[in-house]
């Protein structure tokens, strides 16, 4: 099952479509038909100008500026977007002079006559023509970039509010009041005992939460705070359910490799919730995390016993995995793919994202 993939990618080229039909609309629309001999002559000559626009507009916006501008090499992006005019204004003309002017030519006027005499290299150093090419060749690449923009302040403001929302619900989604519960009582009949576990589930449980109200409110963090979060997490259910569990956790990030906070614990305490609790005996929880080219594979599974089928509510469990794929929608808008396999005995997602 792949999931926010594909309508991400629909929306995104919608757009960008409804963009350049727009651009197209404008430029035959404001045609004066005087110096036209008709719509054919038109859509003929906007249709160079406009591919030239397209061109500019995708170069410039995802190749030169993520290669130079955004790595402040300013000088750099102004020579091979200039290079990148001029080449495509030389490419512009050769079409005018061989295939247009030689096809309309009885319909110009006494101006459009004499500048198309003009030889080639002339209107190289015809500067103001020149200007008024360049700049048209570029408008509609300011006016996407605007759009795109606009689009992701858009999207961060709602991922925003989504990260509110999660900061609120953090306890209760990811580290349930079942859990908490389950952890005091476990803490109490360990002080009882005075078995030498108590600090070490004080500690784990404090880290926890520290870490879950006031460690993670950026929109990314930092791998290795999570595998921490996802440890300590592990060693508290490892004290609750003793040798019923076998617990294998695999992790090889890269130091410096950033996630999504939280979303990957979910998937852990899922694991749990509707797997380890529900089997008297011999549940299996593996969990892994590996780098590929740039793209964090996260992969759990986990046994499920014959009775956790009769018990398990659907229900909740869609709503948690709604609850996810929409704030992965958020993080990783086209960027992510999530798989489930659920089969009569056992349950595992792989999760893949940039890191």
């Amino acid at each position: 099952m792949i999931e926010g993939i594909e309508p991400l990618l629909n929306r995104a080229t919608a757009r960008h479509l409804i963009f350049w039909a727009s651009v197209v609309l404008y430029a035959v629309l404001s045609s004066s038909m005087q110096y036209y001999s008709g719509y054919v002559q038109i859509i003929e000559f906007h249709s160079m100008m406009i591919l030239i626009q397209v061109i500019v507009a995708y170069v410039s916006i995802y190749l030169l500026m993520p290669r130079f501008l955004m790595n402040k090499q300013v000088v750099l992006f102004i020579f091979f977007l200039l290079l990148l005019l001029y080449v495509l204004y030389a490419l512009y003309n050769l079409w005018i002079i061989h295939y247009y002017d030689v096809k309309y030519y009885e319909f110009y006027n006494s101006i459009g006559k004499n500048r198309s005499l003009k030889p080639f290299w002339v209107r190289f150093v015809d500067v103001p023509v020149v200007l008024s090419k360049f700049i048209k060749f570029v408008t509609p690449a300011v006016m996407l970039q605007m759009v795109i923009s606009f689009s992701d302040r858009q999207q961060v403001l709602r991922l925003s509010e989504q990260k509110k929302e999660a900061e609120l619900s953090a306890l209760k989604n990811q580290l349930n009041p079942h859990f908490l519960f389950n952890t005091l009582n476990n803490l109490y009949a360990l002080a009882i005992e005075k078995s030498d576990k108590t600090p070490e589930v004080i500690e784990r449980l404090s880290e926890m939460l520290d870490y879950m109200l006031y460690r993670c409110n950026e929109t990314f963090v930092l791998a290795s705070k999570e595998i921490a979060l996802i440890e300590n997490y592990l060693a508290l259910e490892k004290i609750r359910y003793g040798k019923r569990v076998e617990i294998a956790f695999d992790h090889h990030i890269s130091e410096g490799a950033c996630i999504g906070p939280l979303i990957l614990l979910t998937f852990i305490e899922n694991a749990f919730k509707h797997g380890v609790s529900q089997a008297l005996k011999d549940a299996k929880v593996r969990i892994s995390m590996k780098e590929q080219h740039g793209q964090l594979v996260f992969s759990v599974f986990n046994t499920v016993p014959p009775s956790a089928k009769a018990i398990s509510s659907p229900k909740q469990e869609a709503l948690g995995l709604k609850n996810v794929r929409q704030q992965l929608e958020l993080l990783y808008p086209g960027k992510h793919v999530l798989r489930i396999e659920e089969n009569s005995d056992s349950y595992s997602i792989t999760l893949t994202v940039p890191v």
